[in-house]
């Protein structure tokens, strides 16, 4: 006997889907950006003091970033298909069924891939850039030669996979500052800073036993000690990137894509936004926003937004311009709910 989905079960099968797709193509484009990376290249400019000429040097190309935008637009087509495919069979006045289809060419299906990809893309790219000017300068600044000042930015390459590791490429600007405290904290030699960078939960646990005996002995860390553990510290950031922006952007692509598929159908006329409403359902998680807890269950008219405690509007989770407090880590969906009998009745 065949088990109707739910729609919850259906969108879970969405995101498992497209989820580790998004976060594979974000790590593509960094180890494409860190393949092409010439250390030497990047030194000699050091050298000169031309720090714009080594960011120039690393090729932070938006076009690297291509295999994200197709992964995206994948989740988004995705999304829209099986919004449609969801949708009870619709009728005319005679009777006969309506054909509903996902048009992925549409308008406002394209203006959303367009200036969504354009604007995560060039986001990613201008705020490396600043990560990337902020760690150049100040290792130059802090009189670490240009060598060490651009390995600590572009990572080494490991001996064993062949791939750069380490360094500061792929992290957000807020990422790479929290590894250059670190780095501060581990040279530091003082046992208060020590122990706060054993606070740190992305921090590499099987440096632990050192970090703790640099403390009980009162010794310093040896450096290529403490470029190892920030090495490691910096690789978990970038996952952590990677899985922040997989779990958002599949969000996004879905929450926008089921928006779309059903304006698509009021544009054809054969659907009213009147008789279409839309319920806020809380997905359960370890650190649950306790706004979108009260917001369970809310029940809103098409074109009305949702209302979170502290007056956010929100059209629906992870749309365009809704605060990051309401966003990042969120997993709530919107279930729509076509009334029949109205829509039967006009």
């Amino acid at each position: 006997m065949l088990v109707r989905l739910t729609p919850r079960q259906r969108f879970e099968i969405l995101v498992s889907q497209f989820e580790p797709a998004i976060r594979a193509a974000f790590i593509e484009a960094i180890d494409d950006i860190t393949s092409y990376i010439v250390l030497r290249r990047i030194v000699e400019r050091l050298e000169r003091g031309d720090v714009n000429g080594a960011i120039r040097a690393m090729h932070l190309d938006e076009a690297a970033f291509r295999p994200l935008d197709e992964a995206i637009r994948q989740a988004f087509n995705g999304g829209g298909v099986d919004t449609v495919e969801q949708m009870p069979a619709l009728r005319d006045p005679f009777g006969h069924r309506i054909v509903v289809r996902w048009d992925a060419r549409n308008l406002t299906a394209e203006r959303w891939l367009q200036e969504h990809s354009a604007q995560l893309v060039t986001g990613i790219v201008q705020d490396q850039q600043i990560a990337i000017r902020t760690a150049l300068e100040a290792g130059l600044a802090h009189g670490d030669d240009p060598t060490k000042t651009a390995t600590a930015v572009v990572g080494r390459i490991s001996t064993i996979t062949g791939r750069r590791e380490g360094g500061i490429v792929g992290l957000a600007s807020t990422q790479a500052q929290y590894v250059a405290t670190a780095r501060e904290e581990l040279l530091s030699g003082d046992p208060a800073q020590l122990r706060n960078y054993l606070e740190r939960t992305r921090r590499d646990r099987r440096f632990d036993k050192r970090i703790l005996a640099a403390i009980r002995d009162g010794k310093p860390l040896p450096a290529p000690l403490v470029d190892r553990i920030t090495g490691r510290y910096s690789d978990s950031l970038l996952k952590l990137r990677a899985d922040t922006i997989g779990l958002h952007e599949t969000f996004a692509a879905l929450g926008a894509s089921k928006d779309i598929g059903f304006r698509q159908q009021m544009e054809k006329g054969t659907l009213h936004a009147q008789h279409v409403t839309k319920t806020w359902k809380h997905t359960p998680q370890e650190r649950s926003r306790l706004q979108h807890i009260r917001m369970q269950g809310q029940v809103v008219g098409f074109d009305q937004p949702f209302m979170a405690p502290d007056g956010t509007q929100i059209p629906y989770p992870h749309a365009p311009g809704v605060p990051a407090k309401h966003t990042l880590g969120c997993k709530c969906l919107a279930e729509y709910k076509i009334h029949f009998v109205a829509q039967l009745v006009r």
